[in-house]
């Protein structure tokens, strides 16, 4: 299914966020290749399977008007430059923000036109991403919501001051994780299993224990499906609790959302 037919969608920055962005939406029909235009300063293997499929990378100025959307997909401190080249192209087309840090207002000053900012993971390019959103403007929150709800799980956020923690847990969420899923091989490693074993254990293990989020079931209910009690389970997991894994996890997303903080600056 096609969304876009009357103007191009322009992602602006095809570094791995923006990569993945496109293979999700080639993968999806998100958007018709024909539909998009890719502005990057240098080659990505995205960008040219996008071009085989019929996207534009790096066209003239003149095929930036009339876009339904901008996507920025740069770096937080490269913005202001892509403003200056390519806000009085657009023609006050939405903006749509997958930069960490940058506040709404500043986009919406430079860019002359409505602001969505969205959070999504890197699981957008095999459409199983998750994606915070949030908008003062309703019309980029529709347009926002139409680019991304076919690829990620849609979260609306309510104030924009929380999309620092959004980015810190949601955003940087999936490299914890898989950080869990290295000391877990390393783990079994430990207890004598060989590497390739413990690894393949470790990465099946965490799929398996992702699929049962996909219901209504509360978290804690699904931790008490596996941890009975007196089990080996409930004792590993008083382990990680005497080991201090709640804390970890809140330094990290602290941390992260500390840095998102002064990217804003």
């Amino acid at each position: 299914m096609t969304i876009f037919s009357n103007g191009p969608v322009i992602l602006v920055g095809c570094g791995r966020l923006g990569s993945a962005m496109v293979e999700g939406w080639l993968a999806t029909g998100a958007v018709d290749p024909r539909d998009l235009i890719i502005l990057t300063p240098s080659g990505k293997p995205a960008a040219e399977t996008a071009r085989a499929a019929g996207a534009r990378i790096n066209p003239p100025v003149e095929a930036l008007s009339g876009a339904r959307a901008v996507v920025l997909a740069v770096k937080p401190a490269k913005w202001r430059d892509v403003a200056a080249d390519i806000a009085s192209k657009i023609g006050g087309a939405p903006v749509i923000s997958v930069m960490a840090g940058v506040r709404g207002a500043d986009l919406a000053a430079a860019f002359a036109g409505p602001v969505a900012r969205v959070m999504p993971t890197t699981g957008v390019a095999v459409g199983k991403g998750a994606a915070g959103l949030w908008s003062a403007d309703a019309s980029a929150a529709a347009v926002a919501r139409s680019l991304f709800a076919p690829v990620a799980a849609v979260v609306d956020i309510p104030d924009e001051a929380m999309m620092d923690a959004v980015t810190a847990m949601a955003g940087s969420g999936p490299a914890y994780v898989f950080a869990f899923t290295r000391a877990l091989a390393q783990a079994g490693e430990a207890q004598g299993l060989p590497p390739a074993v413990a690894a393949d254990l470790a990465r099946a293990t965490v799929r398996s224990a992702a699929a049962g989020l996909d219901g209504t079931e509360t978290v804690e209910s699904l931790i008490a499906r596996v941890a009975s009690p007196g089990g080996t389970t409930e004792a590993g997991l008083k382990a990680l609790t005497a080991e201090g894994l709640d804390a970890a996890v809140e330094a990290a997303v602290a941390a992260a959302r500390a840095r998102a903080q002064e990217l804003s600056r």
